[in-house]
């Protein structure tokens, strides 16, 4: 699944950056100019708001690899987890906008944290430049679970609210929404319990202290699947894929739980200028088209379309509108 390519942004950036040459900074973001058109002239430092080994470290650490390459530029990554991905975000817009600091963004995580608390940031404080994985979601339990199916964990827990523990990668991902969903609208409840990343879901769900994770279908898990040592009982898109053996949700009486699919993707903070944005926007767009790039991040993964700055800023909103209810009751 290759992305279709785009051409406008790098005419965009071209523009952009003839314009910026010409030192016209007139009505320009902060920080354009020379300096703007020139970039990046020193080292890019790329947080990770998750534990390392994870889909989001793996996102960050192939795209920066990648990036190195274009821009000649060292991208060092730095794992900054804590707090569903705030800790992160803070570190990256402590730091000032002029793209040699960005993070990498998991949505819904990083559009439902401030509506939930106080994080640190909100999404104004942030520009979502471009995705570059999505990753839909697997409800998994272990290998000796007594539960066979869907079916026969669902059953259980219309029967017995709150008696299965479910492993989710925090509070305000599209897992535990979701989840919470299955709660609120279809009278399934589940105990959900927050861990940092798929590393710590995975420790728990092998060692016996949840009954099932609710978790990111990446590699990791999928080795894990193919190992035996997960069994996967459904999926979270509309419709069945073909890289796991499970149905999904939709089809097992939950026809709305289709939305637990997560985005990541490179941002920076507001502010930052048009044409450095402009330049990274178009920098993941050809990385998207690399054969090795895509094969390290997994062809499943890699959208089908290019999601730049818009429509990455269109799926937050979307994501604010439909979880945004469920924070607020």
């Amino acid at each position: 699944m290759r992305p279709i390519r785009r051409t406008a942004p790098a005419l965009v950036a071209a523009s952009v950056l003839v314009l910026a040459a010409c030192g016209d900074d007139e009505g320009g973001s902060s920080g354009g100019g020379g300096e703007a058109a020139d970039y990046p002239t020193d080292d890019i430092n790329l947080y990770v708001p998750y534990a390392a080994g994870g889909p989001t470290d793996l996102a960050a650490r192939t795209i920066a690899s990648c990036m190195e390459e274009e821009f000649g530029q060292t991208v060092i990554v730095e794992n900054r987890e804590g707090a569903s991905g705030s800790i992160g975000m803070q570190a990256m817009l402590a730091e000032d906008p002029d793209g040699y600091t960005l993070s990498i963004i998991a949505v819904p995580a990083t559009a439902t944290n401030p509506l939930q608390d106080e994080v640190g940031y909100t999404n104004e404080d942030y520009i979502p430049i471009a995705a570059v994985t999505e990753i839909p979601s697997v409800l998994a339990v272990g290998a000796d679970s007594e539960f066979a199916d869907a079916e026969a964990f669902f059953a259980e827990a219309e029967e017995n609210p709150g008696s299965l523990n479910v492993g989710v990668p925090g509070t305000t991902t599209s897992q535990a929404m979701e989840l919470q969903r299955m709660a609120e609208e279809y009278d399934t409840e589940l105990t959900l319990v927050p861990f940092t990343g798929n590393a710590e879901m995975t420790t728990a769900l092998l060692g016996g202290n949840v009954d099932a994770v609710f978790i990111n279908s990446s590699q990791d898990v999928l080795t894990q699947i193919e190992a035996g040592d997960f069994v996967p009982l459904a999926v979270s898109t509309p419709e069945a894929v073909d890289y796991i053996d499970a149905p999904p949700l939709a089809e097992v009486g939950f026809p709305e739980l289709t939305n637990s699919v997560s985005v990541f993707g490179l941002a920076a903070p507001a502010e930052t200028p048009d044409d450095v944005v402009s330049t990274l926007e178009d920098t993941v767009s050809t990385c998207l088209g690399n054969p090795e790039t895509v094969e390290q991040l997994g062809e499943q993964y890699v959208p089908d379309e290019f999601i730049g700055t818009d429509a990455f800023q269109d799926r937050i909103a979307e994501i604010v509108e439909v979880y945004g209810p469920i924070i607020e009751n």
